[in-house]
């Protein structure tokens, strides 16, 4: 599905960069949700996971923590207010940083063991490539937690809206879409304090 969106990287910081500086304190009850969404992961100690569209950085700490000093952990964002914004935090003490399209990722063919996404559905332009080009990153076998700190109708509501049919999020879209880009979704969660699609990388 492409949106109308013509220049995805203008338009994506345009949108972020002025939310940076207060990002953190506009959510600051998501902590926990973060910690549960990266737990659903499975990381092992020595694992190399990617936060893709890492924002100000609020999994960076839980990702570390689940790798351990021998993991990698990499952040990256294509805003660079965002990135500084993780930095000031302190956050760039848990993983290395990096400002760049998720949709072409500076990454070798199966580098990671897994990949956490949180938030970042509705932000790419074409979906199934987006999803394609993470699991060119990830070995077989390797997971892909695509996170929301709420769910889509808690989502929805905090926005003013409601849940229309063709929400990506929703399971009977996104389920197709991850098995033509490389995954098979194994666990699916749609609650009201946390959205979670896990995903297991095919082949």
């Amino acid at each position: 599905m492409t949106d109308h969106h013509a220049d995805r990287p203008h338009d994506v910081r345009a949108f972020f960069g002025p939310r940076a500086a207060d990002w953190d304190t506009k959510f600051p009850g998501d902590g926990p949700a973060f910690t549960w969404g990266v737990a659903a992961l499975g990381l092992q100690e020595g694992d190399r996971v990617l936060d893709a569209g890492c924002g100000t950085g609020r999994a960076l700490p839980a990702l570390r923590a689940a790798v351990g000093p021998r993991g990698t952990v990499l952040g990256v964002d294509l805003t660079p207010e965002m990135l500084r914004e993780a930095e000031r935090a302190g956050r760039d003490r848990y993983a290395g940083l990096l400002l760049a399209d998720v949709t072409r990722l500076p990454l070798p063919d199966g580098a990671l063991d897994a990949v956490f996404a949180a938030g970042l559905i509705s932000h790419l332009t074409d979906l199934a490539d987006g999803l394609a080009e993470l699991a060119r990153t990830v070995r077989p076998g390797g997971r892909l937690a695509l996170f929301h700190p709420i769910g889509r109708a808690a989502l929805a509501a905090r926005q003013g809206r409601r849940i229309t049919p063709d929400d990506l999020r929703a399971e009977p879209h996104l389920r197709p879409v991850l098995a033509g880009s490389g995954w098979d979704l194994i666990r699916y969660v749609d609650e009201d304090p946390r959205y979670l699609a896990l995903a297991v990388r095919q082949g």
